[in-house]
C-alpha cells in the first residue's frame, strides 16, 4: 500500500486538523442522512444491521446491500486511483477520489434541494431516497479508503470504532511507557480523541441546521472535506510530485 504521509507525519499538528475535518464532515453527513431517512451511512455497521432487520422482505434488502455494496465500492475506487495507478507505473491521484466526495456532496446538496429526494425526514420509503443513500455511501468509502490508503492505514475518517479502540490502546500505552513511546502514544491519542470530538460535533451542528436548510446542509460537510484536502492531500501531493522530479533531473 503506497502512503502519502511517513509514520511519523501522519499524527503531526500538521496534518492533524485535516483528518478532524473530514471527521467533521463524515459525522455530519451521518446525522444528516439520519435526518433525512433513519439510516446511518458513514459506516456499514448500521447498515449490516438493517439488513439483518429486514430479513424476508427482500425489495428493503436488496435496497440495504446496495448501500452496503456501494460503500465498498468507493473504496474500491479510491485504491485504483492511488495504489492502482502507482502499479501501473503512473503518478498516483490521492486527492482525486476526495475532489469526488466533495462533488458528490454538492450534487446531493442541490438534487434535495431541487425536490428529487423528496421531502427531507422519515424514513425510506421511496427508490429515490434510497438513491441518496447510495451516492452518500459510495462517499464514505471513498474519503475513507483514501485517508486510510494515503496514511499506511493509520487513520480512517468516517467511522469510530477503530478510533475509539486506537485512544484505548493509546491512553493504557501511557500509563506504562517512558520516553518517546509515551510521546508518541500521547500524540496518537491526542489525534484519536480529536476525530471522536469532531464527528460528534459535527451531529451536534447538523441538527439545528438541517431544520433550516434541509438538503442544503450538506454543502457544509463538502467544504469541511475540501479544506482537509487541500491542507494534507492536494499540497503534500503537489511538493512531493516536484521533488521527485528534481530528484530525477
Amino acid at each position: 500500500m503506497l502512503a502519502l504521509h511517513r509514520p511519523e507525519q501522519v499524527l503531526s499538528l500538521r496534518h492533524a486538523p485535516s483528518w478532524m475535518l473530514m471527521a467533521f464532515g463524515a459525522g455530519s453527513v451521518n446525522a444528516l442522512a439520519f435526518l433525512s431517512t433513519q439510516t446511518f451511512v458513514s459506516h456499514v455497521t448500521g447498515t449490516a444491521t438493517r439488513i439483518g432487520l429486514n430479513a424476508g422482505r427482500w425489495f428493503l434488502e436488496l435496497e440495504y446491500l446496495a448501500v452496503l455494496l456501494c460503500f465498498i465500492f468507493g473504496a474500491m475506487t479510491s485504491v485504483l486511483a492511488i495504489d492502482g495507478r502507482y502499479y501501473r507505473g503512473k503518478r498516483p491521484y490521492y486527492s482525486a477520489p476526495l475532489v469526488l466526495v466533495v462533488g458528490l456532496l454538492i450534487l446531493v446538496a442541490l438534487l434535495g434541494w431541487m425536490g428529487a429526494f423528496g421531502k427531507f425526514g422519515g424514513e425510506v420509503e421511496r427508490p429515490e431516497e434510497f438513491e441518496m443513500l447510495y451516492l452518500l455511501s459510495f462517499a464514505m468509502g471513498l474519503q475513507n479508503a483514501a485517508v486510510a490508503t494515503s496514511t499506511g492505514m493509520a487513520v480512517r475518517t468516517t467511522h469510530l470504532t477503530g478510533t475509539a479502540t486506537d485512544m484505548g490502546i493509546s491512553l493504557a500505552t501511557m500509563l506504562f511507557a517512558r520516553g518517546e513511546v509515551r510521546q508518541k502514544a500521547a500524540r496518537s491519542a491526542g489525534v484519536r480523541g480529536g476525530k471522536l470530538l469532531a464527528f460528534t460535533l459535527g451531529g451536534v451542528l447538523m441538527l439545528p441546521l438541517a431544520g433550516r436548510l434541509g438538503f442544503l446542509s450538506f454543502l457544509v460537510p463538502a467544504v469541511t472535506v475540501a479544506l482537509g484536502t487541500l491542507l494534507s492531500l492536494v499540497q503534500v501531493s503537489s511538493a512531493s510530485d516536484r521533488a521527485a522530479e528534481e530528484a530525477s533531473s
